[in-house]
């Protein structure tokens, strides 16, 4: 488990009459900086743990970088909450611009887009998807379980959230952990920016809460064709699948799951 991840905390438990003290672990959300060539870029509240992906993958859905190639370094300083980025000497032409655009605010845990100045901003400028592959619905199934046995954090907590990277055939490839359901997804496609990997066109994305519009904006930058949640989804969150040619699932539980946009990928349940 990630060191800094959990923080106790002394409660009082309460059981019809009866009350003793106890102490709880609780999912850690710290603010974390990131900087662009030693300049401030951007805060946000995030569990400890995968930082430099986290960096990686935050930079890459605000448009910031677009290839490994664009980021030279990135030295976390883990005692003081700190990524400093260095960019690329063509994209660092662009920081001043970048900086000028960013509101310097803290983005909330829960929200992704909080620190974006308008609605012009958040659009998506990546090609649509194009599905190549089927997926047997009883991997889609499988996911679930195999990202929560995948939750450390989970299992000392209760309260955090996880995103995971499967192939077509089920078997999970990278797991990650936040108390933004945002961040998990960020430091997946993180560090497969920094280990050469995107796109991840064959890649599916399972995600263990609801599905938010972005959350299907981050898979559709990362070329993840299809996204499949416990939950439920947003209707922005299903528009922008439909649009994109992204195969969005919801309430996968039970052997059950609704198909909100692109059914082509699900192929026939196989009879073994």
């Amino acid at each position: 488990m990630t060191i800094g991840a959990v923080r106790p905390f002394d409660v009082l438990q309460v059981d019809g009459a009866t009350r003793r003290p106890a102490t709880d672990r609780v999912a850690a959300e710290v603010a974390f900086e990131v900087r662009l060539n030693g300049e401030s870029f951007a805060v946000v509240m995030r569990t400890p743990g995968d930082d430099e992906a986290l960096a990686a993958g935050f930079l890459f859905s605000e448009g910031v970088v677009t290839r490994r190639e664009d980021i030279v370094s990135i030295a976390v300083d883990a005692a003081a909450d700190i990524a400093d980025v260095t960019l690329s000497p063509d994209r660092a032409t662009d920081v001043p611009r970048l900086l000028a655009e960013r509101r310097q605010v803290a983005t909330s845990s829960s929200c992704g887009m909080c620190g974006r100045r308008s609605l012009d901003l958040i659009g998506v400028d990546v090609p649509s998807l194009v599905p190549a592959w089927q997926v047997d619905p009883a991997v889609i199934s499988s996911l679930p379980d195999a990202l929560r046995a995948a939750q450390r954090v989970f299992d000392e907590t209760g309260g955090i959230h996880a995103a995971g990277l499967f192939t077509c055939a089920g078997a999970l490839e990278a797991a990650a952990e936040d108390v933004g359901r945002h961040n998990a997804v960020d430091k997946l496609v993180g560090r497969a920016l920094l280990d050469g990997r995107l796109p991840l066109s064959n890649a599916l994305l399972c995600v263990s809460g609801r599905t938010s519009f972005e959350i299907v904006q981050k898979a559709l930058m990362a070329g993840i064709g299809l996204v499949a949640a416990v939950s439920a989804p947003s209707s922005l969150a299903v528009e922008l699948a439909r649009d994109s040619g992204l195969t969005l699932l919801g309430f996968v539980r039970g052997g059950r799951f609704n198909v909100y946009a692109h059914e082509e990928r699900i192929g026939a349940r196989s009879s073994s």
